[in-house]
Order: C-alpha cells, then sequence, then structure tokens
C-alpha cells in the first residue's frame, strides 16, 4: 500500500472520534524521519507501507493516521483498524535559562555551531518549571559540556518531540 495523504490525526478531536473504537496498529518512526517525504515502513503488526507525500506537504507527526482498514463485521463499511504514526522519544537537553541574558548567551553560543533547537513557551505545555520558557536540542556531550562549564541549568531527558529538529536554511 502507497500512503500519498495523512488521513487525519488521532490527537485532533473529530478524528479521535472518527476513529474510537478502532484497532491501532503502530508505525514507530525515529524524530529524524518525520521529514522524509519518500520511505517505507512497517508496522508493529507487520503491515508494509510506502510513504510517499507530495512536495509541500507537511512533516509527519506523532499521531497521524496513514491507513484505514475495513473491517469485517457485519456493519457495512464498518471499521477495523488504524495505522498510526508514533514517535520515538528522543534523547534531548532541556534548556532553561534562568535570566533573559542568560538566554541570549546560551541561544547565541550555541546557534553559533548551528546547533539544531525548538523553542517552547510555559502555555505550550513542553517548558520546564511553572513560569519558565525552555531551549530544546538533541543531546551532544559537548553541548552539555557547555552548559556545565557557564552554570546554564539543564536537564538530559527523553521526550517524544512533535516536530523533527532540522537545518535552517542560511549562508554566510
Amino acid at each position: 500500500m502507497i500512503v500519498t495523504e495523512i488521513l487525519g490525526n488521532v490527537y485532533d478531536g473529530g478524528a479521535s472520534a472518527a476513529y474510537d473504537g478502532c484497532h491501532r496498529e503502530r508505525v514507530v518512526l525515529p524524530s529524524a524521519a518525520l521529514a522524509k517525504r519518500i520511505q517505507r515502513v512497517r508496522s508493529d503488526h507487520g503491515t508494509e507501507l510506502g510513504i510517499r507525500l507530495p512536495p509541500g506537504a507537511p512533516d509527519l507527526r506523532d499521531g497521524d493516521i496513514l491507513a484505514v482498514h475495513q473491517g469485517g463485521g457485519s456493519a457495512a463499511g464498518a471499521l477495523g483498524s488504524i495505522v498510526v504514526v508514533s514517535v520515538e522519544a528522543t534523547d534531548v537537553l532541556v534548556i532553561a535559562p534562568r535570566t533573559i541574558g542568560e538566554a541570549l548567551f546560551a541561544a547565541h553560543s550555541l546557534g553559533n555551531r548551528h546547533l539544531q533547537a525548538q523553542f517552547f513557551s510555559v502555555d505550550s505545555g513542553e517548558g520546564g518549571q511553572p513560569g519558565q520558557d525552555v531551549m530544546v536540542c538533541q543531546y551532544d556531550h559537548t553541548v552539555q559540556d557547555f552548559l556545565d562549564r557557564h552554570g546554564i541549568p539543564y536537564s538530559r531527558e527523553e521526550r517524544v518531540m512533535a516536530v523533527p529538529f532540522r537545518h535552517a536554511e542560511h549562508t554566510h
């Protein structure tokens, strides 16, 4: 089966209700694979799928519905199972500066390394302690050493990243 479009996301209210009660097969992907438009995957039930999304399609997300298999029940068109993207947790550093100056210093210094990072506000539910915005980057021992040397607070965590890390286009 070739997937050419995403049919919805189980975490969106409408799609979640529409597929409530369906059996779910999972396609487990590392965060880096979410940005790939063309790939071959296998569900936890052995279902093989080819993903070929059109140019300009959004990246895959945790909970995206790739396929729907019709059930064999007595009701015409009864749904049997859905194949859903499940993203592996990523080893990340969650950097939680105490001041705006510390945040600017960390972001500037790590940006000079062309580090892929994501920023979360308190309101997003991905922040650190209450009232604290955070910068999240993939774990790297040199970044951890930098943070330790400069006394910048951080924690090392396994997180499911909703958006894949990617390099921003730029020139010097």
